[in-house]
C-alpha cells in the first residue's frame, strides 16, 4: 500500500512525531526544570534535524555523484570569494577530521573539481581552489538545493525562516570552533 503524501497526512505524521519526541524529552528531564528541559529538547531536535538534513541533502545530491562532505568542501572553496582555503579551513567548514578532509579533497581533485595550489606565503602547505568545472557544478547544485529547500520549507513564513536561520546560526556558533577554544580548554 502506498504511503499517503497529502499535505494533511504529512502534517498529521509530523504532529505525531513531534509528540513522540516531546514525550521522550519529558522523560529525559523532569518537567519542573524548564531550562534543562529546553536544553534537552534542543539536543534531541537538533540531532534529528541534522540527520534529516543530511539524508535530504544526500538525496538531492544523488545525480551529481557528490557525497554531502564532497559537496560541502566544493561549495566551501567555490564560494570562498577572495579567501583561498587550506585543508584545515575545509576541515572546520565540513566538520571533518583532517584525514577525512584529505580524502574528500583527493576525490574532488580526481574528479577535476578542485586543485591544490602552493601557498605563496608558506611553502609547507597547499591551498585548495575550485576549477572552472568545480565552480560551475557548485553553482548549479546550490541553485537546485535552494529551490528544493524553499519548496520544502513552503509552510514556513518569512519570519519563521528568519527565526530558524538565526537560531541555527546561534547553535552553530555556540557549538563550533572558536579561536580561543584551546585557551579555554587549558585554563579549565
Amino acid at each position: 500500500m502506498a504511503e499517503n503524501t497529502s499535505p494533511n497526512s504529512i502534517r498529521q505524521r509530523s504532529a505525531e512525531q513531534a509528540a513522540l519526541v516531546d514525550g521522550a524529552v519529558e522523560r529525559l528531564v523532569p518537567t519542573g526544570d524548564a531550562p534543562e528541559a529546553a536544553t534537552a529538547g534542543t539536543l534531541v531536535w537538533a540531532y534529528m534535524a541534522g540527520r534529516q538534513l543530511d539524508v535530504w541533502l544526500a538525496d538531492a545530491l544523488g545525480s551529481t555523484g557528490l557525497t554531502t562532505s564532497e559537496f560541502g568542501a566544493l561549495a566551501g572553496v567555490a564560494f570562498a570569494g577572495e579567501h583561498t582555503l587550506t585543508a584545515g579551513d575545509l576541515a572546520r567548514w565540513t566538520v571533518q577530521t583532517s584525514g577525512g578532509t584529505t580524502k574528500t579533497i583527493q576525490r574532488l581533485v580526481d574528479r577535476g573539481l578542485v586543485r591544490r595550489v602552493a601557498d605563496p606565503d608558506d611553502g609547507r602547505r597547499s591551498l585548495i581552489d575550485a576549477t572552472a568545472d568545480g565552480h560551475h557544478l557548485a553553482a548549479v547544485v546550490v541553485t537546485d538545493l535552494v529551490a528544493r529547500l524553499d519548496r520544502d520549507l513552503g509552510p514556513m513564513d518569512a519570519d519563521q525562516r528568519t527565526g530558524l536561520n538565526d537560531a541555527l546560526r546561534g547553535l552553530s556558533s555556540a557549538l563550533g570552533w572558536r579561536p580561543d577554544a584551546e585557551d579555554r580548554a587549558t585554563a579549565d
